[in-house]
């Protein structure tokens, strides 16, 4: 397989209860693909468990994070974006990946984190269902459908709709 995406550097947030499927999916494809990955959770090195159990360790602490090393970041769904959402550090980051036009992913419930950051505002979003309403109410306009693209905004609503995740954020990141 060609290494489309050698050089590109990618974040992806953890901590525990992440949806497990919308963390390693991506992590592994992106692997695949040629990209480096790091995951950051609150602590480097920790241990991280899913909504299913499946672990996770962080490569590093989301303090040590700066968003010029990245050329995007994606935000994994299940009960961990409304925990980390709440870190101003985290705010931080996403709204500088924004501002510059990096890629901003978020699957499920994982746009609560750029909800936010206010990083939705004037952007077509989807999500899962169960946040319609917060993205809306952060200015974005929702949209069902398994994958939306808007400039550096890719989302999708559910593990099923990982293909048509990865294949946009594979796509765009080889641009």
């Amino acid at each position: 397989m060609a290494k489309t995406l050698s050089g590109k550097k990618v974040l992806i947030f953890v901590g525990d209860d992440y949806e497990d499927l919308e963390l390693w999916y991506p992590k592994l494809r992106l692997i695949e693909a040629g990209a480096g990955v790091v995951v950051a959770g609150e602590e480097a090195g920790k241990l991280y468990h899913g909504k299913h159990s499946y672990p996770c360790r962080s490569d590093a602490a989301i303090k040590e994070i700066k968003s010029t090393d990245f050329a995007g970041v994606i935000c994994a769904g299940g009960w961990m974006p409304d925990k980390l959402r709440r870190l101003d550090l985290v705010k931080m980051l996403v709204k500088e990946f924004d501002q510059a036009g990096k890629l901003i992913g978020a699957i499920c419930h994982g746009g609560w984190i750029p909800v936010s950051a206010d990083a939705y505002r004037g952007v077509r979003v989807t999500s899962s269902p169960g946040i319609k309403d917060d993205v809306i109410n952060a200015g974005a306009t929702w949209e069902d459908t398994p994958v939306v693209v808007d400039r550096h905004h890719i989302t999708s609503r559910k593990p099923d709709d990982l293909p048509d995740f990865m294949a946009a954020i594979v796509k765009f990141l080889a641009n």
